[in-house]
Protein backbone atom coordinates (compact mmCIF):
# COMPACT_ATOMS: atom_id res chain seq x y z
CA UNK A 1 0.00 0.00 0.00
CA UNK A 2 1.39 3.51 -0.68
CA UNK A 3 1.89 6.02 1.75
CA UNK A 4 -0.89 8.07 0.72
CA UNK A 5 -3.34 5.33 0.65
CA UNK A 6 -2.41 4.61 4.40
CA UNK A 7 -2.93 8.34 5.01
CA UNK A 8 -6.45 8.26 3.85
CA UNK A 9 -7.32 5.45 5.74
CA UNK A 10 -5.61 7.35 9.02
CA UNK A 11 -7.61 10.21 8.34
CA UNK A 12 -10.37 8.42 7.74
CA UNK A 13 -10.41 6.68 10.77
CA UNK A 14 -9.27 9.62 12.86
CA UNK A 15 -12.54 11.40 11.72
CA UNK A 16 -14.78 8.20 12.68
CA UNK A 17 -13.29 7.86 15.90
CA UNK A 18 -13.31 11.98 17.03
CA UNK A 19 -16.99 12.57 15.66
CA UNK A 20 -18.84 8.82 17.00
CA UNK A 21 -16.38 7.74 19.15
CA UNK A 22 -14.35 3.68 19.17
CA UNK A 23 -17.42 1.33 19.84
CA UNK A 24 -19.73 3.27 17.18
CA UNK A 25 -16.78 3.17 14.69
CA UNK A 26 -16.43 -0.58 12.60
CA UNK A 27 -14.01 -1.22 10.02
CA UNK A 28 -16.38 -1.20 7.08
CA UNK A 29 -16.83 2.47 7.81
CA UNK A 30 -13.54 3.25 7.97
CA UNK A 31 -12.92 1.48 4.90
CA UNK A 32 -15.78 2.93 3.24
CA UNK A 33 -14.90 6.43 4.38
CA UNK A 34 -11.19 5.78 2.98
CA UNK A 35 -12.57 4.03 -0.33
CA UNK A 36 -10.87 0.82 0.05
CA UNK A 37 -11.89 -2.45 0.85
CA UNK A 38 -12.07 -3.53 4.42
CA UNK A 39 -9.30 -6.15 3.37
CA UNK A 40 -7.15 -3.68 2.93
CA UNK A 41 -7.33 -1.73 6.38
CA UNK A 42 -6.48 -5.34 8.17
CA UNK A 43 -3.64 -5.54 5.88
CA UNK A 44 -2.14 -2.54 6.59
CA UNK A 45 -3.01 -2.05 10.42
CA UNK A 46 -4.35 -5.62 11.42
CA UNK A 47 -7.53 -4.66 13.60
CA UNK A 48 -9.13 -1.82 14.63
CA UNK A 49 -7.90 -1.90 18.30
CA UNK A 50 -4.30 -1.36 16.21
CA UNK A 51 -5.18 1.09 14.16
CA UNK A 52 -6.68 3.74 17.07
CA UNK A 53 -3.40 2.78 18.93
CA UNK A 54 -1.58 3.72 15.79
CA UNK A 55 -3.67 6.92 15.78
CA UNK A 56 -4.06 8.10 19.21
CA UNK A 57 0.60 7.41 19.53
CA UNK A 58 0.88 9.42 16.18
CA UNK A 59 -0.73 12.57 17.26
CA UNK A 60 1.16 12.26 20.49
CA UNK A 61 4.10 12.26 18.35
CA UNK A 62 3.33 15.45 17.66
CA UNK A 63 3.78 17.05 21.18
CA UNK A 64 6.92 15.50 21.30
CA UNK A 65 7.98 17.75 18.62
CA UNK A 66 6.91 20.66 20.51
CA UNK A 67 8.42 19.96 23.80
CA UNK A 68 11.94 19.69 21.73
CA UNK A 69 11.25 23.06 20.52
CA UNK A 70 9.95 24.54 23.63
CA UNK A 71 13.18 23.23 24.96
CA UNK A 72 15.00 24.89 22.38
CA UNK A 73 13.41 28.23 23.01
CA UNK A 74 14.20 28.23 26.51
CA UNK A 75 18.17 27.45 25.98
CA UNK A 76 18.54 30.49 24.19
CA UNK A 77 17.62 32.80 26.53
CA UNK A 78 20.56 34.35 28.17
CA UNK A 79 19.89 37.62 29.84
CA UNK A 80 16.64 38.73 32.33
CA UNK A 81 14.94 40.80 30.22
CA UNK A 82 14.33 37.98 27.60
CA UNK A 83 12.51 35.88 30.47
CA UNK A 84 9.33 37.16 29.98
CA UNK A 85 8.67 37.57 26.26
CA UNK A 86 10.06 34.16 25.42
CA UNK A 87 7.46 32.58 28.22
CA UNK A 88 4.71 34.42 26.75
CA UNK A 89 5.57 33.42 23.53
CA UNK A 90 5.62 29.83 24.75
CA UNK A 91 2.79 30.19 27.20
CA UNK A 92 0.76 31.70 23.77
CA UNK A 93 2.14 28.02 21.91
CA UNK A 94 1.46 26.39 24.69
CA UNK A 95 -2.34 27.59 25.16
CA UNK A 96 -3.14 27.70 21.23
CA UNK A 97 -1.52 23.70 20.98
CA UNK A 98 -3.66 22.24 23.69
CA UNK A 99 -7.16 24.18 22.88
CA UNK A 100 -7.16 23.06 19.26
CA UNK A 101 -10.80 21.38 18.81
CA UNK A 102 -9.03 18.25 17.50
CA UNK A 103 -6.79 17.92 20.36
CA UNK A 104 -9.68 18.66 22.55
CA UNK A 105 -11.77 15.82 20.66
CA UNK A 106 -8.78 13.06 20.85
CA UNK A 107 -7.97 14.38 24.26
CA UNK A 108 -11.86 12.92 25.15
CA UNK A 109 -11.41 10.02 22.79
CA UNK A 110 -8.40 8.59 24.77
CA UNK A 111 -9.64 9.29 28.33
CA UNK A 112 -13.32 7.88 27.34
CA UNK A 113 -11.51 4.70 25.98
CA UNK A 114 -8.63 4.97 28.85
CA UNK A 115 -10.74 1.58 30.81
CA UNK A 116 -10.72 -0.71 27.57
CA UNK A 117 -7.51 0.27 26.85
CA UNK A 118 -5.09 1.35 29.78
CA UNK A 119 -1.72 1.20 28.09
CA UNK A 120 -2.48 3.66 25.53
CA UNK A 121 -3.86 5.98 27.60
CA UNK A 122 -0.67 5.62 29.97
CA UNK A 123 1.54 6.11 26.96
CA UNK A 124 -0.56 9.65 25.58
CA UNK A 125 0.04 10.51 28.85
CA UNK A 126 3.98 9.68 28.93
CA UNK A 127 4.48 10.86 25.27
CA UNK A 128 2.33 14.11 25.39
CA UNK A 129 1.31 16.16 28.55
CA UNK A 130 4.25 14.55 30.40
CA UNK A 131 6.95 15.32 27.96
CA UNK A 132 5.89 19.06 27.67
CA UNK A 133 5.86 19.27 31.61
CA UNK A 134 9.07 17.73 31.81
CA UNK A 135 10.35 19.99 28.94
CA UNK A 136 9.32 22.88 30.60
CA UNK A 137 10.99 21.77 33.60
CA UNK A 138 14.69 20.99 32.20
CA UNK A 139 13.90 24.39 30.75
CA UNK A 140 13.06 26.55 34.09
CA UNK A 141 15.87 24.33 35.86
CA UNK A 142 18.10 25.70 33.38
CA UNK A 143 17.56 29.37 34.40
CA UNK A 144 17.17 29.33 37.58
CA UNK A 145 21.04 27.52 37.56
CA UNK A 146 22.17 30.66 35.73
CA UNK A 147 20.39 32.89 38.06
CA UNK A 148 17.16 34.44 35.22
CA UNK A 149 14.60 33.05 37.20
CA UNK A 150 13.75 31.58 41.07
CA UNK A 151 12.77 28.55 41.44
CA UNK A 152 12.85 25.60 44.35
CA UNK A 153 11.52 22.96 42.13
CA UNK A 154 12.17 23.32 38.70
CA UNK A 155 9.69 20.24 37.95
CA UNK A 156 6.37 21.81 40.62
CA UNK A 157 7.12 25.09 38.79
CA UNK A 158 6.04 23.50 35.36
CA UNK A 159 3.58 21.66 36.96
CA UNK A 160 2.10 25.78 38.21
CA UNK A 161 2.80 27.34 34.85
CA UNK A 162 0.94 24.27 32.99
CA UNK A 163 -2.26 25.15 35.21
CA UNK A 164 -1.54 28.91 35.14
CA UNK A 165 -1.40 28.76 31.61
CA UNK A 166 -4.30 25.70 30.62
CA UNK A 167 -6.45 25.60 33.64
CA UNK A 168 -9.68 26.76 33.46
CA UNK A 169 -9.50 27.28 29.10
CA UNK A 170 -8.71 23.36 29.33
CA UNK A 171 -11.22 22.47 31.67
CA UNK A 172 -14.03 24.45 29.99
CA UNK A 173 -13.13 22.91 26.84
CA UNK A 174 -13.26 19.38 27.91
CA UNK A 175 -16.83 19.86 28.93
CA UNK A 176 -18.31 22.03 26.06
CA UNK A 177 -18.92 19.62 22.62
CA UNK A 178 -18.03 20.96 20.21
CA UNK A 179 -15.31 23.13 21.58
CA UNK A 180 -14.54 26.21 19.65
CA UNK A 181 -10.49 27.46 19.55
CA UNK A 182 -9.87 30.39 21.79
CA UNK A 183 -9.81 33.69 19.42
CA UNK A 184 -5.88 35.10 19.36
CA UNK A 185 -6.99 38.43 21.34
CA UNK A 186 -8.13 35.26 24.09
CA UNK A 187 -5.04 33.21 23.82
CA UNK A 188 -2.64 36.48 24.42
CA UNK A 189 -4.78 37.59 27.40
CA UNK A 190 -4.63 34.33 29.04
CA UNK A 191 -1.30 33.55 28.33
CA UNK A 192 -0.09 36.83 29.40
CA UNK A 193 -1.63 36.57 32.93
CA UNK A 194 -0.56 33.29 33.56
CA UNK A 195 2.75 34.25 32.49
CA UNK A 196 2.43 37.53 34.95
CA UNK A 197 1.61 35.97 37.63
CA UNK A 198 4.45 33.09 37.23
CA UNK A 199 7.10 35.46 37.12
CA UNK A 200 5.87 37.28 40.04
CA UNK A 201 5.43 33.86 42.21
CA UNK A 202 9.06 33.35 40.87
CA UNK A 203 10.24 36.86 42.25
CA UNK A 204 9.44 36.03 45.51
CA UNK A 205 10.83 32.65 46.55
Amino acid sequence: MTAGKREVIVRAATELFLRQGYQATSTEQIAAAAAVSKQTVYSRFGDKESLFREIVLGVAATAEAFAADLTSSLADVSEKQEVAPVLRALARRYLAAVMDPQVLALRRLVIGEAARFPEVAAAYYDRSPARVLAALADGFGRLADVGLITVDDPRRAADDFAFLVLGRPLDHGMFHVPATAPSDAEIGATADHAVEVFLGCASRM
